[in-house]
C-alpha cells in the first residue's frame, strides 16, 4: 500500500501542474485497439501470504523482463473508449483480457497459492482519467502526447474477482491528427486481502479520435470556427477570404474583387486614391470634387459632360469659352452686335461718331419732297438707301429725325409740314429694313434755323431734314 500512495501522489502533483485545452476538443471521442501484458512481479514483495515470495520482486524490479514475466495473449486483448471532458482531461472506458501462465518466476501448471490448473483467464474493466502533457509540451497540436492518470476497476482470475486501484502513465505519439500509437503502463493495487493480485498491466495499440465536427468542410472544427457554415481560412479563424486579397469577407466591403486593406478590400482601378464603389470612374484617374472623374483643362465639369474637354469654359456652356466672334472683347453672349466689332463700352457694339453723323446728313441734305408736300420725290431714294446701309451698321442705335422749314408761312404750318415730313423719311427707312425702334421723328417747325431767312439760300439751308443720335434711346 505505500508504493501504491506515493505512485498515486506522484501522479496527483503532475496533474494539478496546469491546465491545457488539448486538440481532444476538436475530436472528443477516441477507440484504442491493442494488446496488453500482465506482469505480477515487479509489484514489490507480497507480504499477506496471497502468492510465493518467489513470484514478486522490489518495486520496478525487472520492470521490463518480458521474456520472463509479461503475460501476452497474441490477440487483440485491450479496447479503449475515451472521452474528452475538458482541460486537458479525458475519461475512458477499458475493456481487457489475457491468459496468465507466469507469476513472477513461477508458471502456473501446478497450485500457486489460491490458482491451481493451469493457465488462468484474466479479464479486467476499468475506469480511467488521465491527463494530457500534451500543450504543455509541444503547444496546441504536438505529436508528443505523455499522460498520467488514475483510474479504478474491477479484474478476474479465473473464478476470482476483486476491485482495483490505479495508477496510471502513458505515452501517445500522434502519427496524424487522428491518427496515434499508444504506450500505457498501470498500476493495479487489489483491495482482496485473501485473492487479490497486484500487478502492472502494460498495453500498446493504436488510437483513433473522432467526433469533431467541421459543418463547413474547411478542417476548422466549428468550436474554432468563426464562420461555421462557410469555408474559411486558418488565418482568419475559418472565415472566408473570396477575393483572395487577405482581408476577410466579414471586413472587406468588396468581398467578390481583390482590393486594398485603405480602402476596407475594395479596389481602386485607376489609382487617384478613390475606391472604385466611390468613384464615378473607376478607370480614368480623376479628382475627389468630381467623384473621381477627370477634368482636364480644370475648369471644374467632368470631361465627359464637357463639350470642350481641353479648353476651360462655364458650366452655363457646357464647359466650353464663349466665343467672341467679332473680335472685339465683347463675348457673343454679352455682345449686342456679335457679328460686327464694336467696344465695350457700347456693348459690343460700333459707336456712332460725329464724322458718321455728318456723312447721314451729308445725304439727307439731298431729299427733296414735292412743293408744300411730304412726299418724297423719287430721286432721293438713293440718298435714302445709303442713310439705310449706314444705320444697318450701329445696329444698337436709334436715331433721330429731325424736320425743320424756313420761317415763310405762319408758325403752325410750319410746325405741321416739319413733323410730316421728318416722319415721311422715318416712314420710308423702315420699308427698306431700319426697324421702327430704331428710329424717331419730330418737327420743329422754323425755330431751329442754320442760316438767315432773309436770303434765298438762307431759306434753302433752313428747309431741310437732319438725322441725329437719340441718346435718350
Amino acid at each position: 500500500m505505500k508504493h501504491l500512495n506515493s505512485i498515486l501522489v506522484a501522479a496527483l502533483l503532475l496533474i494539478g501542474v496546469g491546465v491545457a485545452n488539448a486538440q481532444d476538443e476538436n475530436n472528443p471521442w477516441a477507440i484504442e485497439i491493442g494488446v496488453n501484458a500482465v506482469d505480477v512481479y515487479p509489484v514489490g514483495i507480497d507480504d499477506k501470504g496471497r502468492l510465493p515470495a518467489s513470484t514478486k520482486g522490489e518495486l520496478f524490479d525487472e520492470y521490463f523482463n518480458l521474456n520472463d514475466h509479461w503475460n501476452i495473449l497474441p490477440s487483440v486483448s485491450k479496447l479503449s473508449i475515451s472521452r474528452y471532458i475538458g482541460s486537458g482531461f479525458v475519461f475512458s472506458a477499458v475493456g481487457t483480457i489475457n491468459r496468465i501462465e507466469k507469476l513472477g518466476d513461477v508458471r502456473t501448471g501446478g497450485q500457486v497459492g489460491p490458482f491451481s490448473g493451469g493457465e488462468l483467464s484474466y479479464y479486467s474493466a476499468d475506469g480511467e482519467i488521465e491527463y494530457s502533457f500534451r500543450d504543455l509540451i509541444n503547444g496546441p497540436g504536438g505529436w508528443f502526447d505523455p499522460t498520467l492518470g488514475v483510474g479504478g476497476g474491477y479484474t478476474w482470475v479465473d473464478d476470482i474477482g476483486f476491485g482495483t486501484a490505479n495508477g496510471i502513465a502513458g505515452v501517445r505519439i500522434w502519427l496524424a491528427e487522428n491518427f496515434a500509437v499508444s504506450l500505457q503502463s498501470t498500476y493495479k493495487y487489489a483491495f482482496e486481502d485473501s485473492y487479490g493480485i497486484q500487478h502492472f498491466q502494460h498495453s500498446a495499440g493504436v488510437t483513433f479520435q473522432f467526433g469533431g465536427k467541421d459543418t463547413d468542410g474547411d478542417g476548422i472544427y466549428d468550436n474554432e470556427d468563426e464562420c461555421p457554415e462557410t469555408p474559411g481560412l486558418p488565418e482568419f479563424n475559418g472565415c472566408p477570404d473570396t477575393d483572395g486579397d487577405g482581408i476577410e469577407d466579414r471586413n472587406d466591403a468588396c468581398p467578390n474583387t481583390p482590393g486594398l486593406a485603405e480602402f476596407n478590400g475594395c479596389p481602386d482601378t485607376d489609382g487617384d486614391g478613390i475606391p472604385d464603389p466611390q468613384d464615378a470612374c473607376p478607370t480614368v484617374a480623376g479628382l475627389p470634387a468630381l467623384n473621381g472623374c477627370p477634368d482636364a483643362d480644370g475648369d471644374g465639369i467632368t470631361d465627359a459632360e464637357d463639350e470642350c474637354p481641353n479648353e476651360a469654359g462655364p458650366a452655363a456652356n457646357n464647359g466650353c469659352p464663349w466665343p467672341d466672334r467679332d473680335g472685339d472683347g465683347v463675348l457673343d453672349k454679352d455682345d449686342q452686335c456679335p457679328d460686327v466689332p464694336g467696344t465695350v463700352a457700347n456693348d459690343g457694339c460700333p459707336e456712332v461718331t460725329v464724322e458718321i453723323i455728318e456723312q447721314l446728313n451729308e445725304y439727307s441734305k439731298t431729299i427733296l419732297f414735292d412743293y408744300d408736300k411730304a412726299t418724297i420725290r423719287q430721286e432721293s431714294y438713293s440718298a435714302l438707301q445709303s442713310i439705310a446701309d449706314i444705320m444697318k451698321e450701329y445696329p444698337n442705335s436709334t436715331f433721330h429725325i429731325e424736320g425743320h422749314t424756313d420761317s415763310r408761312g405762319s408758325d403752325a404750318y410750319n410746325m405741321d409740314l416739319s413733323k410730316r415730313r421728318a416722319s415721311s423719311v422715318m416712314t420710308y427707312l423702315t420699308t427698306i429694313g431700319i426697324p421702327a425702334n430704331r428710329l424717331t421723328s419730330e418737327g420743329y417747325g422754323e425755330e431751329r434755323p442754320v442760316a438767315t431767312n432773309n436770303t434765298a439760300a438762307g431759306r434753302q439751308q433752313n428747309r431741310r431734314v437732319e438725322i441725329s443720335l437719340d441718346k435718350d434711346n
